[in-house]
């Protein structure tokens, strides 16, 4: 068989930049804390974990202590709380995410409705929300959008989690903009989100079998699955090689490979060296 791996596969340059931030401020202090993992990837963060960085559930006193901001951004509280600790802070937060930060203070700040296209739940999405000073409105697909109170704005400005679809937020752009008449969008997709979306709706096309390789918890790893998937219904998401089930590959000629934006390379190699085996 032919294995065929996406040019944009694996990690991006925010995580990357993440991942060696934290591994050089382990090397350089003696405490560091990190309120959640740096990326959504297990191997990632045992490799993390492994360097003497800890995970807290909330911040304690501060002193000789650094707190690391992880990939997907914190909000101006958090901040604010381990300055007054005596904290010293790190921040990975991916520049892409820092600039989306800017945008809706700046929008805030000019009198606009802050609306959210993104996963509530999610740390960036939670992150964002964490920028302003009144709540905005998060909306995660056109099937939730709370409309009663999208007529009630005049003024309003639309921000995107770095990792959503453009399709998604193209569809929840197009039933707001007839409700809201001064609405300004500004598409904060990620240009390697966009790249790596670009390729998958073609590598499907191309292969009998797609293997889209990340975390369960990974936003753009789903996202890549979900797109996959509607093209071609021989696509499997996993996280190493042990989860392939030998019956997927029967009759299977060409086998495709795309990682999300928090997959270390070592999980591909290991994908496809198992494809080599068998």
């Amino acid at each position: 068989m032919k294995i065929n791996i996406a040019k944009t596969a694996g990690f991006c340059f925010g995580v990357k930049r993440a991942i060696e931030t934290a591994l050089q401020t382990a090397k350089d202090n003696r405490t560091v804390e990190m309120l959640g993992d740096i990326v959504h990837n297990e191997d990632v963060i045992k490799r993390v974990k492994a360097s003497g960085i800890k995970k807290v559930a909330k911040l304690t006193r501060g002193e000789n202590k650094t707190l690391l901001i992880r990939a997907h951004g914190t909000g101006t509280k958090t901040y604010r709380e381990a300055e007054a600790l005596g904290y010293h802070i790190v921040d990975a937060t991916c520049p892409m995410v820092t600039e989306i930060h800017n945008i809706a203070k700046k929008m805030e700040k000019e009198g606009y409705k802050i609306i959210i296209i993104g996963d509530k739940n999610h740390s960036e999405v939670q992150g964002i929300a964490g920028q302003l000073t009144t709540a905005p409105v998060i909306i995660s697909s056109k099937k939730n959008i709370p409309l009663p109170e999208i007529k009630g704005l005049q003024k309003a400005a639309i921000v995107i989690q770095s990792t959503q679809t453009i399709e998604n937020a193209d569809s929840i752009h197009r039933i707001l903009k007839p409700h809201i008449a001064d609405l300004k969008l500004f598409n904060t997709i990620c240009k390697t989100t966009r790249s790596k979306q670009a390729e998958i709706k073609t590598l499907p096309r191309e292969n009998d079998v797609v293997f889209i390789i990340g975390s369960k918890t990974s936003a753009n790893t789903k996202r890549l699955y979900q797109i996959s998937k509607t093209i071609n219904p021989r696509t499997y998401r996993i996280m190493s090689a042990k989860e392939i089930d030998p019956v997927w590959l029967k009759n299977a000629e060409k086998i495709g490979i795309s990682a999300g934006a928090s997959t270390p390379g070592t999980a591909i190699e290991s994908v496809v060296s198992y494809l080599k085996s068998v």
